[in-house]
């Protein structure tokens, strides 16, 4: 064959595993250049294994027919969550390029709250009718399967000409039953649904409660409209887990994984919390020139501060992070506040005697030595120290606990009651609670 007529080269192929390594430093241009340099089977692992935000920032960057052809591979509830995530003048060019039948699917998932469980939920899942033949149920699931590409076909689920949900079916009970008895007989009408209007972590707990691997998802008129899978749920909880620690952190939760927020983005996700902490602590500032001439004439008190106070924040932050974790979970209620006031006063006390003890011991045996001012009495200063800090513990671990209460009971992110803003609320309170402890015990030594 003559050189004008010889075929092109292929492309080289790229190894998966380079670009997966590669991913997280390149732009939006070279991942899509190493994205086309995948074997069509490789390409099809690497995408579906992307995040959804991934996942929408690839197929932004792929010509017109490259959508159209990954995101009819997607099921509608996985190509909801993509459109969601681009913005908002290019969803519906992205929605154009889906079929007809699953652009109609699509729209209906995204006109619930992304939170919900209606925005997780798949419309496609297996439905047979209560009057069908266990044999006429198989060939008519086998046929779904086939047509529809179900989310899931562990279960089938059985429903009425209204749609409503009636009962559940594995393929294991219907194999195992007689071909010409009804389904009716066969289906366990003991169910566990939740409504499409149901917080995502709400779900999350549902499937906990119960370990099941789908749940059916009914509307106000108890419709089935979907299902949640246990895989989606695995997303939302890591999703949720991560935006609660970016807050108890004291920063707003990240929209974008940390290496691909940009610098004006992370500045403004972290600035906020900051400004707003760093203007509180001037209260700080406030109570120390309040008492500046009583910590002049006792210079040495100025030394316990920083062991004092931050015994408090460190007190408060380990309340609030247990509490807000537990209402998380569950494991705890509004209605259970009092139960939660009740131990932590307990646990308040004991830390604060145990912390105090330590304190007023290494004081007595060790005195401290004032270069400009006259020394107090050790056993004086001990117990000074002993009673702040036993005050500055119990305030912090109920000031810790209580705040996640009261934000959500506000309607607000427990989450809000971050470990720098409970400690900056202990930071001046323990001040006042210190110098004015100072001033009972010590007002002797000052002549």
């Amino acid at each position: 064959m003559s050189p004008e007529f010889e075929l092109p080269a292929p492309p080289p192929r790229l190894p998966v595993d380079d670009l997966r390594e590669a991913w997280r430093v390149l732009d939006r241009e070279e991942r899509v250049d190493g994205f086309r340099l995948l074997g069509p089977l490789e390409a099809q692992d690497f995408f579906q294994a992307l995040s959804t935000h991934d996942q929408s920032e690839l197929v932004l960057g792929l010509s017109p027919g490259e959508q159209r052809l990954w995101l009819r591979s997607l099921a509608p509830d996985d190509a909801a969550d993509l459109v969601q995530e681009a913005p908002a003048e290019l969803r519906e060019s992205l929605l154009v390029s889906l079929e007809e039948s699953t652009r109609r699917e699509v729209r209906a998932l995204l006109a619930y709250e992304e939170d919900d469980a209606g925005g997780l939920m798949s419309p496609r899942f297996a439905r047979v009718r209560p009057d069908m033949t266990v044999d006429e149920a198989i060939l008519y699931l086998r046929r779904q399967a086939t047509i529809q590409h179900l989310e899931t076909i562990y279960y089938a689920y059985v429903l009425d000409r209204e749609q409503k949900l009636l009962g559940v079916v594995s393929f294991r009970d219907l194999f195992q039953a007689r071909g010409a008895s009804p389904v009716r007989d066969v289906m366990n009408s003991e169910l566990v649904t939740v409504p499409a209007t149901m917080d995502q972590e709400a779900v999350g707990r549902v499937f906990a409660r119960h370990d099941l691997t789908a749940i059916p998802v009914v509307d106000e008129g108890g419709r089935m409209v979907g299902i949640v899978t246990v895989d989606d749920i695995v997303d939302v909880v890591q999703e949720e887990a991560t935006e609660d620690i970016h807050k108890i952190g004291g920063s707003e939760a990240l929209d974008a994984p940390y290496l691909e927020v940009g610098l004006g983005g992370m500045l403004q996700k972290r600035a906020g919390w900051l400004i707003v902490l760093f203007l509180a602590q001037f209260l700080t500032i406030q109570v120390l020139l309040h008492y500046e001439s009583f910590l002049d004439r006792l210079a040495v008190l100025a030394v316990f501060i920083p062991m004092i106070v931050s015994s408090g924040g460190n007190s408060g932050s380990q309340a609030s992070t247990l509490v807000i974790r537990a209402l998380a979970l569950g494991e705890v209620r509004l209605r259970d506040w009092g139960r939660v006031l009740l131990r932590e006063l307990a646990v308040g006390l004991s830390l604060g005697l145990l912390l105090g003890g330590i304190g007023l011991l290494r004081i007595v045996l060790l005195p401290p030595e004032s270069h400009s001012g006259p020394a107090p009495d050790p056993w004086r200063l001990g117990s000074t120290v002993a009673l702040s800090v036993l005050g500055v513990v119990l305030w912090g671990t109920l000031s810790g606990s209580m705040l996640p209460f009261v934000l959500r009971r506000a309607g607000l992110d427990p989450a809000g009651a971050s470990a720098p803003l409970v400690s900056t609320l202990v930071d001046v309170v323990g001040l006042l609670v210190y110098v004015t402890v100072a001033s009972a015990i010590l007002a002797a030594a000052l002549g």
